[in-house]
């Protein structure tokens, strides 16, 4: 069975539009409903709030390609760039540095042309070092070698899932690319217009490595494009990385056969219509940090503190099983039982924790937030 770029007219995809029109209402309507809540609730979308939503984004767009990032090292580094005062409280990431560089010229430049440099930029922030792995790779060049070829499995019975087009059609398909998203900036539907530019762009599969993280911040700059805003109230990553398994089975089935992609558009708008229903209690949580912060902005706290209240923050609704005790403390800040006792002891007076009722072996607590009573 041929792949999609194989087959006569490509790249003109086609698809049932009235197949996904009930999933594309359904997707406006969340869109809109989401929008109205967050004006209701008063949402301060300063750069605390920001920083928890941009957090969130780059550990799960690396975490869909098997990237594992430090959280605190993603927030510091995110902290350094948005100006906050947590900068500084981990290392940076290096590795999580060129993401977030990317993610934030995708949505914060949203209205600034999408061209081969731009797009070769982005890509070769994603390797510093122009190694992926142990791997050696041409960073921020379009890939020479073929066939490039998505595989899995162990050496000598390995699966091959996709094979890209030659490396000799690339500048041609990128220059058509790019052409295709400016044409259709305001001839297409906005929601389906992200949809097809991951797809589009995914096929292409352009560079040696990176091109998943690299297809998913074009489709956040499409998504700013139908919204006109650079804020995300939402994380479609986040909702990819919880159905990672089902999103690339609809991406291999929709490289074959035809180029009729009406399987991946309604996956695409009903992962969307997710992504926006997971985000009610996401943006309670960072409103919930947001103002935490802002409550204690003239309060001092050590570096261990800071840790230490990043993860009771970043665990609620839910909380630590068994409140905090001296005992995580210990082990989550790696300081003495002394120090431990005294931080805590510092952060009950400051109000920033309060001693459980529940009475057990240790004396445990709970984080205050801003709409505990």
């Amino acid at each position: 069975m041929p792949y999609i770029w194989q087959l006569e007219g490509w790249p003109n995809f086609k698809w049932d539009s009235d197949k996904i029109i009930k999933s594309l209402s359904q997707a406006r309507l969340a869109q809109g409903k989401l929008i109205n809540k967050i004006s209701s609730l008063g949402f301060d979308y300063n750069r605390k709030s920001r920083a928890e939503i941009l957090t969130e984004e780059t550990i799960k767009t690396a975490a869909i390609e098997g990237v594992s990032l430090d959280k605190e090292a993603v927030r510091s580094s995110v902290a350094r760039k948005l100006g906050l005062p947590e900068a500084g409280l981990k290392q940076p990431d290096r590795n999580a540095e060129g993401l977030i560089d990317m993610l934030l010229d995708a949505t914060d430049n949203y209205d600034k042309p999408l061209t081969r440099q731009r797009i070769k930029s982005w890509q070769a922030a994603l390797f510093p070092t122009g190694y992926s792995g142990l791997r050696k790779i041409k960073a921020g060049k379009f890939r020479e070698k073929d066939p490039m070829q998505v595989v899995s499995g162990p050496v000598s019975k390995e699966k091959v899932h996709y094979e890209a087009p030659p490396s000799e059609r690339i500048p041609t398909e990128m220059k058509r690319f790019l052409k295709w998203w400016k044409d259709k900036k305001v001839s297409l539907d906005g929601l389906l217009r992200a949809g097809i530019a991951h797809i589009y762009f995914v096929t292409i599969h352009p560079f040696e490595d990176g091109n998943g993280r690299v297809a998913r911040a074009l489709t956040d700059m499409a998504l700013a494009q139908d919204e006109k805003q650079s804020q995300r109230y939402y994380s479609l990553s986040s909702r990819i990385m919880a159905e990672r398994s089902s999103y690339y089975d609809i991406l291999e089935k929709s490289q074959k056969g035809a180029l009729d992609i009406t399987g991946w558009l309604e996956w695409f708008l009903n992962c969307f219509i997710r992504a926006i229903n997971d985000s009610e209690n996401s943006i309670i949580n960072i409103l919930q940090k947001s103002l935490f912060w802002q409550k204690h902005v003239r309060q001092t706290f050590n570096k261990k503190q800071k840790k230490v209240i990043n993860k009771l923050l970043d665990a609620e609704p839910d909380g630590f099983k068994g409140g905090l005790t001296t005992r995580k403390y210990v082990g989550m800040a790696k300081v003495s039982r002394a120090t431990a006792y005294r931080d805590i002891k510092d952060l009950v007076e400051k109000k920033v924790l309060r001693q459980n009722k529940e009475k057990g072996r240790s004396v445990s607590y709970k984080i205050i937030l801003p709409f505990d009573n």
